[in-house]
């Protein structure tokens, strides 16, 4: 049980890293570093950066939820478990509907237009959604270095 428990918990901080990492990226490095770009070049990397980050997500966020309630489930119950596992559990359900939120709202507006004004309002949207979305990954990850 002690091997099954260290492999989830590497598979869950591995999708954490990315998760949160790809957010702090795209907002702190890549956001800024476009600006640079004229607006029609802007919104295809922001096309190919979405995709591409997106899809990485699809994969991490599940294998985070379940690698997560797994390992709640060999150690503890919800009952048991420190407040720090609480947390997490409810932040990262959090963060997880806000990417669905983000995913098939103002992201599937912005695939499906060619309009730059309703482009650029989506990216817009999409920028704020991801940096609370980063801010709840970040005092996750607070939360998760107190245990």
């Amino acid at each position: 049980m002690t091997m099954l428990y260290a492999g989830l918990k590497a598979l869950h901080l591995l999708c954490a890293v990315l998760w949160v990492g790809g957010m702090f990226f795209a907002y702190v490095v890549l956001r800024p570093s476009l600006a640079a770009i004229d607006g029609p070049q802007r919104m295809l990397v922001q096309t190919g950066v979405h995709r591409r980050f997106f899809l990485v997500i699809w994969h991490a966020m599940p294998l985070i939820l379940v690698s997560g309630f797994a390992m709640l489930g060999l150690r503890w119950n919800m009952a048991t478990a420190p407040w720090q596992i609480n947390a997490m559990m409810g932040l990262g359900i959090v963060m997880s509907v806000l990417f669905l939120v983000i995913f098939f709202g103002p992201h599937r507006r912005f695939r499906r237009t060619t309009d730059r004004t309703r482009m650029a309002a989506s990216l817009s949207t999409i920028r704020t959604l991801i940096g609370v979305n980063l801010i709840l990954g970040l005092v996750t990850v607070i939360i998760a270095g107190s245990l």
